[in-house]
Formats: structure tokens, sequence, C-alpha cells
């Protein structure tokens, strides 16, 4: 059950204009950090990746459809698998409002996962997704970039996830960013696993303003579902709004 105080509108503003102080030097720090991040040195990516899309075999290069940045999801879903990660649907349901304006600020975004291309284009058509999703089946894409790991690496528990952290599962979740310069070279400019992935998660971002935030234990994501595999809501904000509009 949410603890809260009441106070009077004085007290409020007295009280939020502390947060404010907060929350400024917050977004100070954070742009700190994105100029640390954007100073990070590139790195030459060598080895030739072959994917499978919907226009048949594509190289690294050609994920940027004519744009010199691309940012990767690195989507849980592995070969068999009736359906992609849950999180990670969680986090796509936001990609396809996205990718108009990162287009128009020079970047593209693709989804990449291990299963095959059929078994990728079933579960994309199941949730209505429109963004580029392409396979990296048979290269090793995923290991490279450190999301997908061998049974023997899990057993050992060998630090190779997130910097230095053990690998507990054999598919885990990421992000990374590509460039491109103008002789078509390709580079690695940035990864983020864990909890960095939550930069995707618009969701999130509006709960953290609510009084419930997230309403999560332990931080655990428990709640999410498949975007067709919630229960009814039985009062609809939306058609509410509808209603009395």
């Amino acid at each position: 059950m949410t603890t809260y105080a009441i106070a009077s509108r004085d007290m409020w503003l007295e009280a939020r204009r502390d947060l404010l102080a907060a929350e400024k030097d917050l977004t100070r720090r954070a742009d700190e950090v994105t100029r640390l991040r954007q100073a990070l040195p590139w790195v030459r990516v060598e080895k030739v990746y072959v994917f499978e899309g919907s226009q048949g075999p594509l190289k690294l290069g050609d994920l940027f459809g004519g744009r010199s940045q691309l940012i990767v999801q690195h989507f849980m879903l592995a070969a068999g698998w009736e359906a992609g990660c849950k999180s990670c649907s969680y986090m796509a349901d936001h990609t396809d409002s996205m990718t108009l304006h990162l287009a128009h600020r020079d970047t593209a975004m693709v989804a990449i996962s291990r299963a095959p291309f059929a078994e990728i284009e079933r579960f994309r058509k199941r949730m209505g997704w429109n963004f580029s999703w392409v396979s990296s089946h048979g290269n090793d894409f995923n290991r490279d970039y450190g999301v997908s790991f061998t049974p023997e690496q899990v057993a050992n528990r060998e630090l190779n996830y997130n910097f230095g952290k053990p690998a507990f599962a054999d598919e885990l979740p990421g992000v990374s960013v590509f460039a491109k310069d103008e002789k078509g070279t390709v580079f690695h400019t940035y990864s983020t696993y864990g909890r960095g992935v939550e930069v995707m998660m618009g969701t999130y971002r509006m709960l953290d303003l609510t009084p419930k935030g997230r309403d999560e234990h332990g931080g655990n994501m428990g709640w999410v579902r498949h975007h067709d595999s919630y229960e009814p809501l039985t009062t609809n904000a939306a058609s509410c709004c509808t209603k009395h509009g």
C-alpha cells in the first residue's frame, strides 16, 4: 500500500522546489555522461556479418539504410522459441513510434535476433510491429557483442556480460550503436546492457513520475506481458477520455 503525506499547497511547493534542484542536478550530470559517451573511441568492425532480412542477405553496413548511425536492439529470440522475450518485447513496443524521428536525425534502428528469419517474422506479425528486424542465425554477431553465450559459459559463470558480469542465461538483452564514415567503413561506438536497456522503455519513464512508480518489488519485471496477453482492463482511461471529451 502506498504511504503518502498530506500538505498544504505552500508546503507542496516548497518540497517541489527542493526536488526540482535535485532533478536539475541529475539533468546536468546526465548531460555530462552523454558527452563522455559521445567521446568514446570508435572500433572498426573487421568481421563480415551476413544477416537475413525481408530483402534477403544483408551485411551490417546495409542495415544503416543510407544513414550514418545505427542503433541495434539485441532482441532475445533464439531458434525454436515460441515467442520473444517479454521484456525485450516491452522495449520493442516503443520502437515504431521512434523510427521516423530517428531517421530525421541520420539514425536507423533495427532489432537483431539469433532465431531464423521465418521465426522472427512469425512473431513480428503476431505483435503487429513494423520496424526492421533481421536474423543473425548462423553468424557470431550476438556472441561478439556480448548477448549470447554457450551453455559452457553460462555453467562456468564466465565474466563476459555487461563488461565483467557473469552470464546467467544463454540469451540476454542489450543495445549497441554503430557508425559509418564517409568511406563506408563501419565502427562500433557504444553498447549498454542490464538496466542500460531501459533507455528504450519510455513507459518506465512515465511511471517514474507517478506516486506508485513502477510498482515492482525488487526490480522484478514479472508483471510485464506481451501486449496481446494482458488481462482485459476493468477501467479504460482512454475510453473515459473519449466519452467525456
